[in-house]
């Protein structure tokens, strides 16, 4: 099942705790890295942030939104989207001490979640897929009510490099 708990972006909130600048930082992992150490180690990276783990995205020096599975308590700091208290372990990768959502996964939170969302880091991470995979989307499971959406992104990812 995936998570449909967000409906929109947070605001900042001088209220709450900030984490470490994106612009701080030479590359995603390091401050992915920085924003673990905050937020805890039982922190889940989502979306684009589970892209910059996957090496599929790099993301932008002035990252602000950071998506995440695990406690409601997170949504304490400036910034940070909660998807969800609970996400399978099925669904989990691990590399370089981050965990984060698998690829298929981070698609469908992304279609879950796409009116919030700006899709330019999934559409190049499906980009970048299919032309590691011998320009096939072989090993992409996705779930039967967001079939026709994915087949209009892949559509787009095969072709965003040449726009």
């Amino acid at each position: 099942m995936i998570n449909r708990k967000s409906a929109r972006l947070p605001k900042y909130d001088p209220l709450k705790k900030n984490l470490p600048d994106r612009r701080d930082y030479r590359g995603a992992a390091a401050w992915l890295k920085a924003v673990r150490d905050v937020l805890g180690n039982s922190v889940v990276f989502a979306l684009d942030e589970a892209l910059m783990c996957q090496g599929s995205f790099g993301g932008r020096s002035d990252e602000y939104i950071v998506w995440v599975y695990g406690d409601d308590s997170l949504a304490g700091y400036n910034g940070v989207v909660v998807l969800g208290n609970y996400i399978s372990p099925y669904c989990v990768e691990e590399r370089n001490g981050l965990r984060f959502t698998d690829f298929n996964r981070t698609i469908a939170d992304s279609f879950a979640n796409e009116k919030i969302l700006d899709m330019q880091g999934i559409t190049e991470a499906v980009s970048k897929y299919y032309f590691t995979n011998n320009e096939s989307f072989d090993g992409v499971s996705i779930a039967p009510e967001y079939q026709s959406r994915f087949e209009e992104l892949a559509d787009e990812a095969v072709n965003y490099y040449d726009n």
